[in-house]
């Protein structure tokens, strides 16, 4: 932790923490226009959940329950493959080991919080809402219901986009006419774009890749998905600890 971190986190523990609904109002407008721009993307795992089989039962219930788009996505492609229960419990732990690194940066605040409050606070942590806090807080921000409300605008409209997708995908036979055969790995792409931080985040995306291919010609099914973030994951371990 560097020496700015250091201070920072010791000015926020002695600043009183609020849990209010004038937070959370201003989480849920803070968040309503990436809510709106997070639509396409529900919409996008809706079709392909149906074109892998799900019902609308188990789509409601992976967006509620689950609620990690990345994970979401991933675990698409193993949802019919042998041992699939396994795959998807180990990928989805891969996916979301990051929530980890989220919480630890929320810890000045949400620690003096009762338990309760925090762990209602805390699912409805996503990426999109922990970028936003973060921003409130470095404002002079001290109401931590702020982190509430903008993930419970975020998590209705997933729990609404995906189950329209859903919908939608009923009229799509072919999902190649409309490009959404593509659309999995357009996904993931958009999300490696805005998670690429420099040249120093090639060496476990290289190994990853490498991985994955000669996985791919080696394994049946898609254990390649698993080994691939495997291998990344702990080369990017590795280096994080020298």
């Amino acid at each position: 932790m560097s020496e700015t971190d250091t201070i920072r986190n010791t000015l926020a523990a002695q600043t009183p923490v609020n849990f209010g609904y004038a937070g959370a109002l201003a989480g849920m407008k803070r968040a309503l226009p990436l809510a709106i721009g997070g639509c396409v993307y529900g919409l996008i795992f809706g079709i392909l959940a149906r074109q892998s089989h799900l019902s609308m039962l188990e789509v409601l219930l992976m967006s509620g329950l689950v609620y990690a788009g990345s994970a979401q996505f991933a675990v698409l492609s193993l949802w019919n493959m042998p041992f699939a229960f396994e795959a998807i419990l180990l990928t989805t732990l891969l996916v979301n080991a990051r929530n980890l690194l989220l919480g630890i940066t929320l810890h000045p605040w949400l620690s003096r919080l009762p338990p309760f409050k925090v762990a209602l606070t805390v699912f409805f942590l996503a990426d999109e809402n922990w970028a936003l806090t973060m921003n409130e807080f470095a404002r002079g921000g001290r109401d931590a219901a702020f982190l509430l409300g903008s993930g419970v605008v975020l998590f209705v409209e997933w729990l609404i986009s995906t189950s329209l997708g859903w919908w939608i995908g009923e009229g799509i036979t072919d999902p190649a006419h409309w490009g959404l055969d593509f659309a999995f790995t357009a996904v993931f792409l958009t999300l490696l774009v805005g998670v690429w931080k420099g040249k120093a985040d090639s060496l476990p995306w290289i190994v990853a890749a490498l991985v994955a291919v000669v996985s791919a010609h080696l394994l049946p099914g898609t254990w390649y998905i698993l080994l691939g973030a495997f291998a990344g994951s702990a080369v990017g371990v590795i280096r994080h600890a020298d």
